[in-house]
């Protein structure tokens, strides 16, 4: 996976409202993440593959950023 790619996933969790993040279950959440990201970079089904398991490895991450935030 491209490094601008990761870097524009974690902006993407920085803009997204955290009670989004914290009320979207784990499916819900990945693919609105990589929705979002896909239409603003062309990947390549690898890519894809990559991004959709990057997402799902580090949803606990996000949902304790979210909740920081929250707080």
């Amino acid at each position: 996976m491209k490094p601008s790619t990761v870097r524009q996933l974690w902006a993407l969790v920085e803009r997204t409202q955290s009670i989004t993040l914290l009320q979207l279950n784990d499916k819900d959440l990945v693919e609105q993440l990589f929705r979002q990201l896909s239409t603003s970079e062309q990947l390549t089904n690898e890519e894809n593959n990559c991004l959709i398991t990057y997402i799902y490895s580090r949803l606990t991450l996000i949902r304790d950023l979210a909740e920081a935030r929250s707080m």
